[in-house]
């Protein structure tokens, strides 16, 4: 390991610098995702209203649903949708993004060993230098892999999950850096906006995909200037999926950059991190093929995998449940080591 780190050499690097430019990007995704969300209600709505009302150009149309001189309902409908999906995400959330885990809560007095008290301690002393108010709950999963996530929806609602394999071959300044990196994601508040991020994606590919049911199986039989409203319809059925995965995927990659940058700030060095993301990386490659096995084993890996650490994509551990597992929602390590500092040497 050594002999790795070694290959690397220190660099400066502008942290809150990196910090502003993440921020700017990380809103810019959310209030992209929410401008989507309300075009595809108002083309609901103007296909619906189209379709009652022939005569009717789809300019005066459009005009009418944004000033209100007729009701959105479609918009309404979905928003409240929107806003009921994010209530239930938030009010169960540690329980979903633990689910089909096998997993159990440390807290001061309820540690089995010494590694889960140094776990809890180390997490203390950062929440302490991160300036929260509030101790996230600590869970251990019970996993050989190395990997570690924070989740929820607010300071006081937060969590740090991190597997036994982590916790037991990091020493004490790596563990304490990974914290840092974990704390950061919830000192940022980057965790409520990635959740609402996904459900709000979520949502969307539903709703595109009942409009483009909507343009086969509906009655509109509007001519001429209603052709290029079913043409749009249609695009956006291929597009937008594209389109929300490589959102997330730039949220994602955010993320990691802004939590890399703050576990820096917080430790006062670079150095820890560094050999940190090292040796998770270099445990995924030497034990990919047990790995893969492990992640395969475990249910609903895919609800956790943008919240990791470490992406196991990065260590050719391919997930097969879904579109967007063909993508990595994590920088290489080689650009997260850049980041926070540190280069091959030439």
């Amino acid at each position: 390991m050594t002999k790795l780190f070694n290959k690397y050499g220190a660099t400066t690097a502008n942290w809150r610098a990196s910090l502003r430019r993440n921020h700017r990007r990380t809103f810019f995704v959310i209030g992209l995702f929410f401008l989507i969300y309300l075009a595809l209600g108002i083309l609901i709505d103007l296909y619906i209203y189209s379709g009652s009302n022939l005569e009717v150009p789809l300019s005066r149309i459009f005009m009418a649903l944004i000033t209100f001189q007729v009701i959105p309902y479609a918009t309404l409908i979905t928003a409240a949708v929107a806003l009921v999906s994010l209530w239930v995400t938030f009010a169960f959330h540690n329980k979903l993004i633990l689910l089909g885990a096998e997993y159990h809560q440390v807290m001061a007095d309820t540690a089995r060993d010494h590694d889960e008290q140094q776990l809890y301690n180390v997490i203390e002393e950062m929440k302490v230098a991160a300036g929260l108010q509030f101790m996230p709950k600590v869970f251990i999963i019970e996993a050989d892999y190395m990997n570690a996530f924070a989740s929820g929806y607010s300071e006081k609602s937060a969590m740090v999950a991190i597997t036994r394999g982590l916790m037991n071959k990091l020493n004490r300044d790596e563990l304490q850096a990974v914290m840092a990196h974990e704390l950061s994601h919830i000192r940022h508040m980057d965790i409520k906006l990635t959740l609402m991020a996904t459900v709000l994606a979520n949502i969307m590919l539903i709703v595109i995909d009942v409009l483009f049911w909507g343009v086969f199986f509906g009655r509109n039989q509007r001519e001429g200037s209603g052709n290029w409203l079913v043409i749009v319809i249609i695009v956006l059925r291929f597009v937008l999926p594209l389109i929300t995965v490589l959102l997330m995927l730039f949220l994602s990659r955010t993320r990691e950059y802004m939590a890399d940058a703050g576990a820096v700030e917080l430790m006062r060095t670079n150095e820890p991190l560094a050999r940190a993301l090292l040796k998770i990386h270099n445990d995924h490659e030497t034990n990919k093929e047990q790995y893969a096995q492990d992640y395969a084993k475990t249910p609903h890996e895919s609800v956790r995998r943008e919240a990791y650490i470490f992406d196991p994509m990065r260590a050719g551990i391919e997930a097969k449940s879904a579109v967007s597992d063909f993508f990595s929602t994590h920088p290489g390590i080689k650009k997260r080591l850049s980041a926070i500092g540190f280069t091959l040497k030439s």
